[in-house]
């Protein structure tokens, strides 16, 4: 019999459902049929649905959510019911006795959708099974509870500029954490909160697009839009979240460049070289990047051929550069017109063109002093060789551009005419030869002439003089090397023996045509036979030359073809030599003819000898001599000895005492004054002597004894004319202790004879010294 199987679902408040379960305790037997045993099957005894908890649901006590019953439960007391799985005994809890599930906290259906959990009856004594376990599961309800989000944000876009409406700008997504299948909680829908009216957006799948055309990004580069997305489909009570799009639109290029002022003008020097920068010219183009490119001519006018015009590194500017030399002189201003235009254009903007603008310039070319000017770039000059010094060679000639009647100054730069062979003359620039030149020497002579303005120095220019120097016939042919050949002796008449060649220095013309002729008549050894190139061809003749001991010496005669023709005399050496059967040479007849009359080996052998030996002696002559010079070298540098001068006075030796005066070293007190008489030295000629003064009585004063001395010294005319030094051995009488000296001792011993210890603490180091002892004597 099947058990009562009831479900109850209630809603308890509006938030939660509770399930009620009944389930039969027997199973159930089947039969069909027909003949065989009856199958027996037995049937879940649990029939269960879902439980349902809303979410974030927190009340004071725990919820009953469901119930469980089975059909053993009599009411007796004696089952249990158990449960287990997802969140049984935390989230869940069951009554034992009557089944009843509760709910103990706030579940959120984002953390976890949904429970599994087993149930299952058994003895409460035995805990015996009374029925299989059954499982069920517990779905969280949801609720709006999550306000949509945008991931991703904040956004950046970039748009072009001049869009048309309606282009893609973006999209954005929001999400949404609420049940999607449930309810309308998670079903957004989206609206421009800030950036109407330039952008919209779409309300289903958040394309963000252009709502306005022609959106200048000169005017604005830069928008902020907000947008907004709404859950419950965008009705009231719906959580709403937003997010920013910052939209950049990016620069095309629609805008032409246009020049600030319809007229520049600028100055230049007109010193200025090729490449001068004169001024700069910008035309403005509000574009970006490649689209504000600029390339610029010049249309029209004189200055196309006299300036150029070029865009700087960055491609914006337009720099105006000089193209040629300048003349003041000639032309004071230059105008024309100058175009800017675009390098890209974009086909889609053509109609707010032209991409181009026009400016007129004008240029005004500045007076400057210049330096004289040559009539021509360079000048090319001859003069014929030979010729006397003074010689004219040609004029140069230069002129001051500023001021055509100042005067100029000529000259030839030392380094360009090193060999002086030219001189100019200052004024006119006339050009002479200072020495005879030689073309065969220099054919060219290239010189640096300068000019330079007599009132202003700094002004100098510079012009190359080439001279060339004029052939004349003044060098007779010659032979181009000399010859020295031979003839086999048995060679046949008309052999050709050699091919002599003629040089002449002088140019090519009739004056280096040659021509060559050797001896004539029948008794001619050799033929001598003109070839009219320059060369000659030397044959044995049909009657061969006779055999002798030497040489062969054939006289060539060459001459030119110049005025006046020059010639010369040359000969050529041919030996008769004794040949093999090829052709090459055995023996010529002179060295034959040396053999006899030769030495033997013998002798050459003595001789040799005798000039070996002659060199041994020479070598060890040359060695010995160098060994003795080294061992008196040695001794020379070993002997010191002193210089002895030897002079022609003799002194008398100790008993000598005229020849120095040994009172100027006493004290001036004990000195007797000099006897009247011949001088005491003996080293001079006596001549007459002023007497020596006398000291003057009172206190001897040392300054005025020594001016004293002084002048008598140089008054003195038997001393020879040099410094002389005196010692005095004075002490002043301003000291207790008297003169320490000892040429004014009378014991002829040195040092005081009263104890110094009595003179004081100054003078301690002395007392020490005199005081003395020496130990005695063992």
């Amino acid at each position: 019999m099947w058990g009562l199987v009831r479900l109850l679902l209630a809603w308890l408040g509006g938030w939660g459902c509770i399930g009620y379960l009944a389930a039969p305790a027997r199973a159930w037997a089947g039969s069909r049929k027909g003949p065989g045993p009856a199958l027996l099957r037995t049937r879940r005894s649990w029939v269960w649905n879902q439980f349902f908890v809303i979410e974030e649901y927190a009340g004071p006590e725990p919820v009953l959510i469901g119930k469980l019953h089975s059909d053993v439960d009599r009411g007796e007391g004696r089952t249990k019911y158990l449960l287990t799985g997802e969140g049984a005994g935390t989230v869940f809890v069951i009554d034992e006795a009557t089944g009843n599930i509760h709910v103990t906290k706030s579940l959120d259906r984002e953390e976890k959708a949904q429970y599994v959990l087993l149930a299952q009856a058994v003895d409460r004594a035995s805990n015996r099974p009374l029925e299989p376990p059954s499982e069920f599961i517990i779905k969280v309800q949801d609720i709006n509870d999550n306000p949509p989000i945008f991931p991703l944000g904040p956004y950046h876009a970039t748009v072009p500029e001049m869009s048309n409406v309606g282009t893609s700008v973006i999209q954005v997504t929001a999400h949404d954490a609420d049940d999607p299948s449930y309810g309308n909680s998670a079903k957004l829908v989206y609206t421009v909160l800030d950036g109407l009216p330039f952008f919209s957006v779409d309300p289903q799948t958040g394309v963000v697009r252009t709502a306005i055309p022609n959106m200048d990004r000169e005017t604005q580069e830069e928008f902020l839009v907000v947008i907004q997305a709404k859950d419950m489909g965008g009705h009231m009570g719906g959580l709403s979240g937003s997010t920013t799009v910052t939209v950049t639109l990016s620069d095309v290029n629609d805008n032409p460049p246009k020049f600030p002022q319809s007229l520049y003008q600028f100055s230049v020097v007109e010193t200025a070289g090729p490449g001068t920068l004169v001024g700069r010219l910008q035309a403005q183009d509000p574009d970006l990047g490649d689209n504000a490119l600029m390339a610029y001519s010049i249309l029209d006018g004189e200055g196309s051929e006299a300036f150029s015009i070029s865009t700087d590194a960055q491609g914006r500017d337009g720099l105006l550069t000089v193209r040629k030399p300048l003349d003041f002189e000639s032309c004071h201003s230059y105008a024309f017109r100058v175009e800017a235009t675009n390098t890209l254009i974009d086909p889609a903007y053509l109609r707010r063109g032209p991409f181009k603008d026009v400016a007129s310039v004008r240029i005004a070319v500045q007076d400057a002093p210049e330096p004289p000017a040559f009539t021509q770039a360079a000048y090319h000059l001859a003069v014929p060789e030979n010729k006397a010094p003074g010689t004219l060679v040609g004029q140069v000639s230069a002129t001051d551009l500023d001021s055509p009647a100042s005067p100029i100054r000529y000259s030839i730069l030392p380094h360009s005419d090193a060999e002086r062979c030219f001189s100019i003359e200052p004024e006119d620039g006339t050009i002479r030869t200072a020495v005879p030149l030689d073309r065969e020497a220099h054919v060219w002579h290239n010189l640096t002439v300068l000019a330079t303005e007599l009132d202003s120095s700094a002004q100098a220019s510079r012009v190359q003089v080439a001279i060339q120097t004029l052939d004349k016939n003044d060098n007779a042919p010659q032979l181009a090397e000399p010859y020295d050949t031979f003839v086999c002796d048995s060679a046949a008449p008309g052999q050709l023996i050699q091919v002599i060649r003629a040089l002449d220095r002088d140019e090519a013309g009739n004056s280096s045509r040659v021509s060559l002729q050797g001896p004539l008549g029948p008794d001619a050894n050799f033929t001598v036979r003109d070839n009219r190139d320059g060369s000659a061809s030397l044959l044995l003749p049909s009657r061969p030359a006779p055999p002798r001991q030497t040489p062969y010496l054939v006289p060539i005669e060459l001459w030119d073809w110049g005025t006046p023709a020059l010639s010369s005399t040359a000969t050529v050496t041919v030996s008769m030599c004794r040949c093999r059967p090829d052709g090459s040479v055995a023996s010529c007849r002179p060295e034959a003819q040396l053999s006899p009359a030769g030495l033997s080996t013998g002798a050459l052998l003595a001789i040799v000898t005798c000039v070996g030996t002659l060199l041994a002696l020479v070598v060890l002559f040359v060695a010995l001599r160098h060994q003795k010079q080294e061992a008196l070298m040695v001794l020379e540098e070993e002997d010191v000895r002193e210089n002895i001068i030897t002079y022609d006075d003799e002194g008398g030796g100790e008993e000598d005492t005229e020849a120095f005066d040994i009172s100027a070293l006493q004290n001036p007190d004990g000195a007797a004054l000099p006897a009247p008489g011949p001088p005491a030295r003996r080293d001079v000629l006596p001549r007459s002597r002023a007497p020596r003064q006398p000291r003057p009585p009172g206190p001897a004063d040392v300054a005025q004894l020594l001016a004293l001395r002084l002048s008598e010294a140089d008054e003195d005319p038997s001393v020879p004319p040099y410094d002389s030094v005196q010692v005095y051995g004075y002490e002043g009488r301003g000291s207790s202790c008297g003169s320490l000296s000892s040429l004014g001792s009378e014991a002829g011993t040195p040092g005081p004879t009263e104890p110094l210890d009595d003179w004081g603490p100054l003078f301690r180091t002395l007392a020490e010294l005199y005081g003395a002892k020496e130990p005695p004597a063992p």
